[in-house]
């Protein structure tokens, strides 16, 4: 019976889901291949070098490796050959014992040494083996030192090594399963296997070039290196190495020493005593002294994983031990860290992983007071306002604080003069505690080192204390964290009804609101956004509508409850459209256009004043309710405008020296007078 479609395809994408690494980039270079005919395989050449790699669909389309452009070229897959006069490469290769295999593959050298070394008659003989040869290049990269120790002593150093690149079965690419050892053929030495996500594979970090070469009595694998036995920990080599002196103190002040003697695949970037002496002394001396600080700076020298650079043809993300993730990368010949070409020598193979030296030490921010993070980051010009300010000492000690610090572009046109309501402003910008933003929730409070207590919005895109809004993840350091936030923090100085009292802009709707009977509103508690029309605003409303709007109470307190929604929404929060409902009943529409916040389309002139009940936009313009239709009724405004203007008159002068306005408060005056006999 047909097996149905459905299954069959999921039969299939689970057998191609089965291939391993390696096999899947193969596959990719069979495909690329295909048009030059059968078994042809693309393969990319790195310009200038003879090294090669089978393709992978990202490096297909970039043409590059660790960043150095490549040429492809089409070559036959492993295990095939070329016909004379046929396209592609057509034919098997034929099948012959290991020691034949050797020569046809590309490791001669090999094929010759063993012969030398009196191997040849097991590797021509019955039997399942693996071996691990070295291509022809590989034998004469070595040194000549290290050549002659190996063909001399009657040549048992040259048989030795050679069985260390065997195994005594047949092993192939889909069985060097990532992080397993294999047992040799000398003296059972492991032989270490890693297999990346990347197709690559190594063993004793040294690259597959050729694979699943097939022979009568078991594979050929081509590597790119003559691999050496490995006896040390990880702990052994720092213990051994002259130039780790300073780790090695480090390492036994933090009880590492288990960790690093322990089976596991770890890479340890060692620095050396060069990186530990280009840290400044106070800083090395704070983190030695430090065992919390020093654990944290040593596992962040540990990667969870066994990383040879052979793997490393593109930049990839790498978790470290301490929690945080290095940028590992390389460029040409070189790897790098976090962009750096800082990595001294690589690939020191231990037991239990791999070392690779490095000359620049890395400190992790967990190990760092709040003032170095700052430095090393968008808020760098911050810092020098708070050195400036004198206030250094609440960021480089064990005080617990979180910085909140405005991004450089905020001091654009320069650093503002420190004097005593400047300090008192940053002393504001540093919280009492070590804070994580992810923690933290809308109307939670947190107290400044200034005493002023501050407020946390939560909305959909953003999340703000006060009229600051966190511009980037935080950096949690040894005692403190650093929020860069994109403007100066301004603090609430009183309720809306205090904050529009002491501006002189707002006179005008002041004695409108108490007029209305809403003072009592915007002096309690609670969370107002007040779009506040200034005198301007009235001075700009055709003569009588405004005369209509102040002669009607009961119109005028609906109008001013359309100017206040009852939830707090500060600028940094409209990044689109945002409706409120007002206290009125109808909606709000606030947008941002062109960095201008605009209230119902109408351009806000100023934004973010802060109150500790809300928070103020000054506006230009009174604005409207929809069902608002104003019509002129004369000059002269009905006798319950009188009490609103003579409150206005006591908070502003200068709104009765407006010509416009002048002449209304002339006519009013005179009609108390006539009424009244004066104020």
């Amino acid at each position: 019976m047909a097996r149905p479609l459905p299954l069959l395809l999921l039969a299939l994408g689970l057998a191609a889901a089965a291939k391993s690494p390696y096999q899947q980039v193969l596959q990719h270079s069979r495909l690329r291949g295909r048009q030059h005919g059968p078994n042809v395989c693309a393969v990319q050449k790195l310009i200038g070098t003879n090294r090669k790699y089978f393709t992978n669909c990202k490096q297909w389309y970039q043409r590059k490796i660790c960043g150095k452009s490549t040429v492809i070229s089409y070559e036959c897959c492993p295990g095939y050959e070329k016909v004379p006069g046929e396209k592609g490469c057509p034919a098997a290769l034929p099948l012959s014992n290991i020691y034949e295999t050797l020569g046809v593959v590309g490791s001669a050298t090999t094929q010759l040494y063993s012969d030398r070394s009196n191997l040849r008659p097991e590797i021509e003989g019955p039997g399942s083996f693996t071996i691990f040869a070295p291509s022809n290049e590989a034998w004469a990269s070595l040194s000549a030192e290290t050549l002659d120790s190996l063909v001399s002593n009657v040549n048992i150093e040259l048989l030795n090594a050679l069985r260390y690149h065997m195994v005594d079965k047949r092993v192939l690419t889909d069985d060097l399963k990532h992080g397993t050892t294999l047992s040799s053929m000398y003296q059972n030495l492991p032989i270490q296997i890693h297999h990346y996500p990347n197709g690559i594979v190594t063993v004793n970090c040294a690259r597959l070039l050729k694979a699943d070469h097939h022979a009568t009595n078991g594979v050929v694998h081509v590597i790119d290196k003559v691999i050496a036995t490995t006896t040390n920990t990880i702990q052994q080599i720092i213990e051994t190495e002259d130039s780790l002196e300073t780790l090695r103190t480090a390492v036994a002040a933090s009880d590492l020493s288990s960790l690093l003697e322990s089976e596991g695949q770890y890479t340890l970037l060692a620095p050396t005593n060069e990186a530990f002496e280009k840290i400044p002394r106070e800083t090395l001396n704070r983190i030695l002294g430090d065992p919390e600080a020093l654990r944290d700076l040593l596992n962040h020298h540990i990667l969870k994983s066994a990383m040879c650079a052979e793997a490393i043809i593109a930049g990839l993300t790498m978790e470290t031990l301490e929690g945080a993730t290095l940028d590992v990368g390389c460029s040409g010949e070189e790897l790098t860290l976090n962009g750096k070409p800082i990595i001294a020598n690589k690939d020191v193979l231990a037991t239990n992983g791999v070392v690779h030296f490095v000359n620049e030490l890395l400190i992790p921010d967990s190990a760092k007071t709040v003032f170095e993070l700052a430095q090393e980051s968008e808020v760098s010009k911050s810092t020098d306002l708070f050195r400036q300010a004198g206030l250094s000492s609440h960021l480089t000690g064990s005080e617990r604080v979180t910085l909140l610090a405005p991004v450089n572009n905020v001091f654009k046109d320069g650093l503002p003069v420190i004097d005593s309501n400047m300090r008192n402003l940053l002393l504001n910008h540093i919280v009492k505690d070590q804070l994580s933003s992810k923690y933290l929730y809308h109307g939670q409070k947190l107290q400044t080192l200034g005493d002023k207590e501050l407020r946390v919005f939560v909305y959909r895109n953003n999340l703000c204390i006060e009229n600051a809004c966190i511009a980037a993840h935080d950096k949690r350091g040894r005692f403190g964290t650093l929020f860069s936030v994109d403007k100066m923090l301004t603090p609430p100085t009183g309720s809306v009804m205090d904050v529009l009292k002491a501006d002189h802009r707002f006179s005008t709707l002041v004695a409108a609101i108490q007029s209305a009977g809403l003072t009592e509103n915007l002096n309690r508690p609670g969370t107002f956004t007040v779009f506040a029309p200034t005198n301007e605003a009235f001075q700009a409303m055709p003569q009588g509508e405004l005369n209509k709007l102040l002669g009607n109470a009961k119109e005028l307190a609906n109008i001013l409850k359309f100017h206040v929604a009852d939830e707090i929404l500060v600028s940094g929060a409209v990044t689109a459209l945002v409706r409120l409902k007002s206290m009125q009943g109808d909606k709000l529409e606030v947008s941002m256009k062109n960095n201008v916040i605009h209230i119902n389309k109408e351009p806000v002139a100023e934004s973010d004043i802060m109150a500790t009940n809300g928070v103020i936009y000054a506006v230009n313009s009174v604005l409207q309710p929809q069902a608002s239709r104003p019509q002129e009724r004369g000059d002269e405004p009905a006798d319950p405008a009188l009490e609103i203007f003579k409150q206005a008159s006591a908070l502003s002068k200068v709104s009765q020296r407006n010509p416009r306005l002048a002449p209304v408060y002339s006519r009013i005056l005179a009609r108390m007078k006539e009424n009244s006999g004066g104020f």
